[in-house]
């Protein structure tokens, strides 16, 4: 549709080999057109619609499922709505609105499930009565879009000549719809399924709260977390996730918001990827894994980086106050090496 997929797989130059770790990668869907892994859900998703004949969207997001259906209903000639948090980063809410979808922010929607179902609630409820389409990024909504997410296992596959050279991959997870099309995605090649890691923000753990109660069913939470892309307190997906989880053997890691911000500046000061904290929760969690023994860092690792730092500029200006500029006086010019020298 807009050159989605087939994104790079980059091998850590200092995260991972500082810390005995030469098989550390990281997927970067990042790259896609709009800027995260969403774009290959929207992909799926509008060309079902369209041989349907539909030509409205309703969408709910934090922001990225939001950015590519916006940039997709653009290059389509559809009409695109969009519910969002009232606390989306900026720069998701931006790139909606300039692509031309109609965007409307709804207090204390995703963070409150009790919002959040009755926001739910209407928005099938106009589907239903104004033959809209409801885009939500997850199975239980659209699993024809959700199946375009699972090509992200496939292309590790062959990557790596085999899933079974994969050690394991951890996954970044809000709803839980991207950690299940992973799994199902290797599931459906036939082969080996690594085991494939969950890491939520600790201030939105679902899936990882019920993991770690040996409990089948996800409770809802309210979420505390700043990292927006993370923030889904209701089962979605995260059911679907947690079945998942337990099929492929992998575990669940919680990483605090400062762990995840922490690792953000990680991949932008050591191995130069710009990313959003959503991007780097995978990160945390293989961090958190390592320290912790749960792995063997010898082994073949990816983390999922998915979504670009533009996303969130709030998080990188305040990574990049660590690192502020200098003002040059004119009477320093002629000391200019001097200065460098210092710095």
């Amino acid at each position: 549709m807009m050159g989605e997929g087939d994104t790079p797989l980059l091998v850590s130059r200092r995260i991972g080999p500082e810390r005995g770790a030469r098989r550390l990668y990281f997927k970067l869907e990042s790259c896609n057109p709009s800027g995260s892994y969403k774009d290959r859900f929207i992909a799926a998703e509008l060309s079902s619609l369209m041989k349907r004949g539909v030509r409205t969207c309703v969408a709910t997001s934090s922001g990225n499922t939001g950015s590519a259906l916006a940039a997709g209903c653009a290059r389509f000639d559809m009409r695109c709505h969009i519910l969002v948090n009232d606390d989306a980063p900026v720069g998701k809410l931006i790139q909606m609105q300039a692509h031309g979808a109609k965007v409307i922010r709804v207090p204390r929607f995703v963070s409150d499930p009790g919002v959040t179902d009755r926001v739910f609630a209407q928005l099938q409820a106009y589907s239903k009565s104004a033959g809209a389409a409801l885009v939500v990024s997850a199975f239980r909504y659209c699993p024809e879009g959700m199946g375009g997410v699972e090509r992200i296992a496939w292309e590790l596959t062959v990557a790596f000549g085999g899933a079974k050279e994969i050690d394991g991959v951890f996954v970044p997870v809000g709803g839980g719809g991207l950690y299940s099309a992973v799994v199902q995605g290797f599931q459906k090649r036939g082969s080996a399924v690594p085991k494939v890691h969950v890491v939520q923000p600790a201030g939105c753990s679902t899936v990882a709260a019920a993991f770690a109660r040996g409990e089948r069913e996800v409770r809802p939470v309210t979420a505390s977390t700043r990292v927006s892309g993370l923030s889904v307190p209701s089962d979605i997906d995260g059911g679907l996730a947690l079945q998942r989880l337990r099929e492929c053997g992998g575990t669940a890691f919680e990483a605090s918001d400062e762990e995840i911000f922490a690792a953000q500046r990680l991949l932008m000061t050591q191995e130069g990827v710009y990313c959003e904290p959503a991007g780097a929760a995978a990160l945390a969690g293989w961090l958190k894994a390592r320290d912790a023994g749960v792995i063997d860092p010898s082994g073949a690792f990816v983390c999922l980086v998915t979504g670009h730092g533009f996303k969130d500029p709030v998080s990188v200006e305040s990574a990049a106050t660590k690192n502020p500029s200098r003002l040059l006086t004119l009477s320093e010019i002629d000391r200019l090496a001097d200065v460098l020298g210092a710095a």
